[in-house]
């Protein structure tokens, strides 16, 4: 069992005390980083003459060659080491004997892991925002082919008012760009090297910290030794950003249930993202938007268990903090996996058009549209408000929709009723005069998916630049050579 520690220790540890102690089962996900960490330690080390030039080159071809034997599936990480920090520095000392032990020099495994964790999160972070842009532009296609898709808007799962497909998804759209506000805002923030901050009071070695935080793409090093080696809050942000990203994946998969189902008939799901039933032949699932729906709860539970985690510990590491590790790898899988899937369903999604507008005309969505006809005849909007309700009525004792009233029908409700009120109520009357920003008018809808089409043109967030130094470092000092 390869470890990093002993000479305090004058007998074994317990194996079930150290297999609950262990955690390479699963930070060996952070081997990359890990890797990429620890090749900017030792470039730093060099520079400050700490380690010697050929000291820097040894290390780092030894380096080189495991990483690419791991990625190649010519060498296994071993699971018997206590984490992945163990396991890269004795493959190490394997490989290139006592130089080996040099590469933990002016390091301890707090900062350590706090970096490779930070390093990894920040990857996700970025790739998670990659994946919202993707969503986007599925969901501008749509509202750029569908302004003119008329449907019904609903209050409280009742339909209110009459609005477009294009619109509907607009809100979506909304919804997603604030959560690529917020995947930048958590870059930026968190976007700080711990490297250096050893186990919680720094070192006596004149490292250069602002030389290794810009060598692995970081604004700066963090500036409190002991908050560097404590601190998850960045990760407790990401948590709660993706915990909002599901929030939001998660009622538009609602509505796409709905709107899969017999009884509104609006959307069609392609074959690739339903499943059938066992013993209902007829049956076509929305499996993948039960699923997101599902698996949101998955996400927020994260975060909370991070959040009790943390709510306790006194500075500066503790061991609680390694399980920040297994729910966040799972939170962070689970939103990828369901923003490229949903994206794919929505993306393959057909409309049944004719259905929708059926759907809008049949709930008394243009009542509003009626109101205000009446006002513009003079009468006071609380009268008129009273007059269509009593109209409302009428018709659904009769089982007859407002336009489909006579107008000698009409002028029994109010005189105010003249022929126009056919054109007043109609569909298009009542979604194309809602021209103000926002609203789902064809010139407003026009006006904001150009501003959303200049939005997404726009660069993303930086690319990470995971593993560049690593494989870049041969080039110049024969790091892999």
């Amino acid at each position: 069992m390869a470890q990093l520690w002993g000479g305090r220790f004058t007998k074994e540890t317990d194996q079930m005390v150290y297999e609950f102690n262990a955690s390479i089962g699963f930070d060996k996900r952070l081997f990359h980083e890990d890797i990429e960490g620890s090749v900017a330690h030792v470039a730093m080390l060099a520079k400050q003459g700490i380690l010697t030039e050929g000291e820097r080159d040894k290390i780092w071809k030894g380096l080189s060659e495991i990483r690419e034997e791991v990625d190649g599936g010519k060498l296994e990480i071993d699971e018997t080491c206590e984490d992945i920090h163990s396991f890269v520095e004795a493959e190490l000392i394997g490989r290139i004997g006592d130089t080996g032990k040099k590469l933990h020099t002016g390091r301890s495994r707090n900062d350590q892991v706090a970096l490779d964790m930070r390093l990894y999160t920040r990857k996700h972070v970025a790739r998670t925002d990659a994946l919202l842009k993707e969503l986007l532009q599925v969901i501008l296609d749509v509202m750029e082919e569908n302004t003119g898709t008329y449907m019904p808007g609903f209050t409280h799962l009742q339909k209110a008012q009459p609005t477009t497909l294009a619109h509907h998804y607009g809100a979506y759209f909304e919804m997603f760009r604030r959560d690529r506000q917020r995947m930048a805002d958590i870059y930026e923030r968190m976007n700080y090297c711990p490297l250096g901050a050893g186990a919680l009071a720094g070192t006596t070695y004149p490292l250069d910290r602002e030389y290794t935080a810009s060598l692995l793409g970081f604004a700066g090093p963090t500036l409190n030794s002991m908050d560097s080696v404590s601190d998850r809050d960045y990760l407790i942000e990401f948590l709660a950003a993706l915990s909002m990203v599901m929030m939001h994946l998660s009622r538009f998969s609602e509505e796409i249930i709905i709107w899969n189902s017999n009884e509104y008939q609006f959307v069609e799901i392609d074959d690739a993202y339903s499943t059938g039933s066992s013993i209902m032949p007829q049956k076509k699932n929305p499996d993948i938007a039960e699923l997101v729906r599902g698996k949101t709860g998955r996400v927020y539970g994260a975060l909370l268990s991070l959040l009790t985690t943390m709510k306790g510990i006194p500075l500066a590491y503790n061991k609680d903090m390694q399980e920040d590790k297994e729910l966040s790898f799972d939170a962070m899988d689970t939103v990828e996996d369901c923003l490229t899937l949903f994206t794919g369903m929505l993306r393959t999604m057909k409309f049944r058009q004719e259905r929708m507008a059926e759907s809008a005309m049949n709930g008394f969505t243009n009542a509003t549209d009626a109101a205000d006809y009446l006002v513009g005849k003079g009468v006071p909007f609380r009268d008129a408000h009273g007059i269509i309700g009593r109209l409302v009525l009428y018709c659904v004792e009769k089982g007859s929709s407002i336009d489909k009233l006579s107008l000698e029908e009409l002028k029994g409700i109010s005189d105010k009723f003249e022929a126009d009120i056919y054109a007043a109520v109609s569909l298009e009357t009542c979604v194309e005069k809602r021209l103000t920003i926002g609203g789902p008018g064809p010139e407003a809808m026009k006006a904001v998916i150009e501003k959303h089409k200049a939005y997404l043109a726009e660069e993303s967030m930086e690319d990470y630049r995971s593993g560049r130094l690593a494989e870049s470092c041969g080039s110049e000092s024969g790091c892999g050579q």
